[in-house]
Parts: C-alpha cells; structure tokens; sequence
C-alpha cells in the first residue's frame, strides 16, 4: 500500500579491466536501464463501476452511498474501488479532555474497523454541501456530511471530509480523506450547514 508509484532507474556500471588504451580512448559510457514502468494502480484494487468513476459528482455519490445501509455487510470491494492502492483516510478529532486525535488509516484498515460496526448497526451517512476546487488533474472537495441512523431521523453527527481526487485521464480515483466532527466549539459554518442554490448535491 505504500509502494511508490514510480521505480527509480537503475544505474549499471560496467568494469572493464585496466587494459592498454591510447592515450585518446575515452571510457565506456554509462548504460543506464530503462525506467521501470509504473504499477497500473487499476491492476491491484476491484474493477468499478463505470459510473462511479466517471465523474466527481459520481465518485462522490459512490462513497456515500457505498457505506450507507442497514446493519449487514458492505460491498467493500466497491468501496476499495473507489480508492487508490496507497489511499488513506484520517480522522482528526477532539478528545473529552481537550487533547486531539489523530487516526491515520489505509483503505483495509478502515474497511476492517467499520465493517465490523456497520455488521450491527444502521448506519447513513449523506453530504450536505459539496465544494469542488480542481486544477488539472486534481481536485479538492470540502464536502460537509451528516450522518444517521435511519434515514428519516435527524443527524446524530455533522462534519467536514476533506477529500482528495485524482483523474487518470480515464477515470477519478481518492487519494485520501481527512475529517473533522462538528462540536459545540466547532459548529459546521453557516455556508456549509445547509444547502443553498447552486450548491452541488
């Protein structure tokens, strides 16, 4: 999970012996290998849906909707479809003493942890504001989430995902999630409490 994308090359060095040589004769250049081609990321992680992956919009949608249920299983090979290999999710909140968190974990970790939480309990979780920001192949999303036991109930948690996106040129990928609860010193703000018009789903 946390192999580099891309191989150093490597450097061959060839020894030749201490032979005579005009005194013009240069030295062997340095051979140097090709580059070894980068892992296809696509390679170690479940196929996807074609319509998760095509949009942010849609990834979005995927990841909200992919942990969301009643208590039972999770398809968390369509959640590890979503993510690339190396993908993190972090959790970063406050303690009852003041002191703060921080839960740094890998796409596996979190299934494990969750996936035994989700097996007993009702669990629903939906954005309520969505907020894009991409330059080239990049983007990020400040995406405010509520989260439920039922559907119809109110929320009994409120927060912020900040997340990561990355297009291949065929396809969205996460790269990670950071998230913080909403606390009585740390209130949602008021642009991202509630949805106004133009605001992405």
């Amino acid at each position: 999970m946390r192999r580099a994308l891309l191989a150093l090359p490597a450097i061959l060095f060839f020894c030749f012996p201490a032979a005579a040589q005009s005194p013009s004769a240069k030295p062997p250049a340095q051979q140097q290998a090709p580059p070894s081609a980068a892992p296809n990321p696509s390679a170690s992680v479940p196929a996807p849906r074609t319509d998760d992956v095509k949009s942010i919009d849609s990834i979005l949608a995927a990841l909200y909707g992919v942990i969301s249920g009643p208590p039972g299983e999770r398809d968390w090979d369509r959640f590890r479809s979503l993510f690339l290999p190396q993908g993190r999710l972090t959790s970063a909140t406050k303690n009852p003493d003041g002191s703060f968190r921080v839960r740094p974990m890998g796409v596996e970790d979190y299934a494990k942890g969750a996936g035994s939480y989700f097996a007993q309990h009702a669990f629903y979780e939906g954005p309520i504001v969505n907020r894009v920001e991409t330059f080239g192949n990049v983007s990020q999303v400040f995406s405010s989430y509520e989260s439920r036991h039922t559907p119809s109930e109110a929320p009994f948690a409120r927060g912020v995902n900040s997340i990561q996106l990355l297009y291949d040129g065929s396809r969205w990928w996460i790269v990670s999630i950071l998230w913080d609860q909403e606390r009585d010193d740390n209130p949602l703000p008021k642009e991202f409490a509630s949805k106004s018009p133009g605001d992405r789903k």
